[in-house]
């Protein structure tokens, strides 16, 4: 099978005879630290996935600086990041939006420029690759109220929505449709999003403002998908047991989670509903962990989410790691999967 076919058949569990799929992240921080080591990963496991050349028409008008690199980044919606660290992103300390009102809203910057990128660039990139292609754009529209508001002040706001604040998110929205609606219109295999929703015990808001606020987003993301053939990946940091059987009735159908926030034996429930888009621990077992204790990890999701597929090998490559546990991620993965 070629990557594309091997990704598609593990996503649909029909994955009988392949390995698992292969998907490396990686920090800045880790090239900068480990470039042969990331060079022999990529060489001994090559992944399966990958994203196509993007040219915009328009370029932004209000993103500057490098968001890995000390000093202030810039995003696309005009809130400024502060970084300390070379290789890893930094923080917004200072939100765009201060009046508990939401009056001064039009201080941000809504990115319709993301909308005038070179659709036969994109296509063209799939045409040349089988590898599985992943849009790029990624809605994430919890996160992005927080750098735009700051994370106190919007969960403090999220209790008693004032109306400014919620004309804003129909305008995001908006947005964030019409831009997966001309990605889904390409040839990428498929559409992504993002928000991080866990600590590491629970969800970061009460789950009946989940469902009233954002779940009805994340819908219409996951059918904008569907509805063009392509398939829904979504990423979340910590705990987010709560939201993986809603996330499954919309139809998500790759999740890249912290499984060792919760365990694998806790989602071995979801065994063939959603695809466990990795990961292996990156807090503790890929900076500290032994290959003894790496294999183990691998294996325990193996076992309790392998189900003819349902399981992307991936890991981050991050800061603080060791690569050492990151070859051993892949390599253990080869072994439970490759030799069936």
């Amino acid at each position: 099978m070629t990557s594309r076919e091997l990704v598609l058949a593990t996503l649909e569990g029909r994955n009988t005879s392949g390995r698992a799929p292969r998907d490396l992240w990686t920090l800045p921080w880790a090239h900068q630290n480990y470039p042969e080591m990331i060079k022999k990963i990529l060489a001994d496991f090559e992944p399966d996935m990958s994203g196509p050349t993007v040219k915009f028409a328009t370029p932004s008008p209000v993103e500057s600086g490098d968001p890995y690199e000390p000093g202030e980044y810039i995003d696309p919606w005009g809130c400024v990041f502060t970084n300390i660290h070379r290789g890893v992103i930094g923080e917004v300390k200072k939100p765009l939006v201060t009046d508990d009102d939401w009056e001064d809203v039009d201080k941000v910057h809504i990115p319709e420029e993301q909308l005038t990128f070179d659709v036969d660039l994109v296509n063209e990139s799939c045409r040349n690759s089988d590898k599985f292609m992943s849009c790029g754009a990624c809605p994430r529209p919890f996160e992005q109220l927080q750098f735009i508001r700051g994370t106190v002040n919007l969960y403090m706001d999220l209790m008693d929505p004032p109306r400014k604040m919620m004309e804003f998110i129909e305008k995001m929205h908006d947005f964030y449709c019409r831009l997966l609606t001309k990605w889904a219109e390409t040839d990428v295999d498929c559409l992504n999003m993002m928000d991080d929703w866990g600590s590491q015990q629970s969800l970061l808001i009460s789950p009946t403002i989940w469902d009233e606020i954002f779940r009805p987003m994340y819908r219409d993301y996951i059918d904008i998908a569907h509805k063009h053939g392509k398939k829904m990946f979504m990423h979340s940091d910590g705990y987010t047991l709560s939201i993986i059987p809603k996330l499954i009735d919309l139809g998500l159908d790759a999740f890249n989670t912290q499984i060792f926030c919760m365990g694998a034996d806790k989602l071995a429930q979801f065994k063939g509903d959603i695809t466990f888009w990795g990961e292996i621990d990156r807090q503790h077992l890929i900076p500290n962990g032994t290959l003894e204790e790496i294999d183990r990890a691998v294996d325990s999701v193996y076992h309790n989410l392998w189900k003819d597929g349902g399981c992307i090998a991936q890991c981050e490559f991050g800061a603080g790691a060791n690569p050492d546990n990151v070859y051993r991620i892949y390599q253990r993965w080869d072994e439970l999967t490759a030799n069936r």
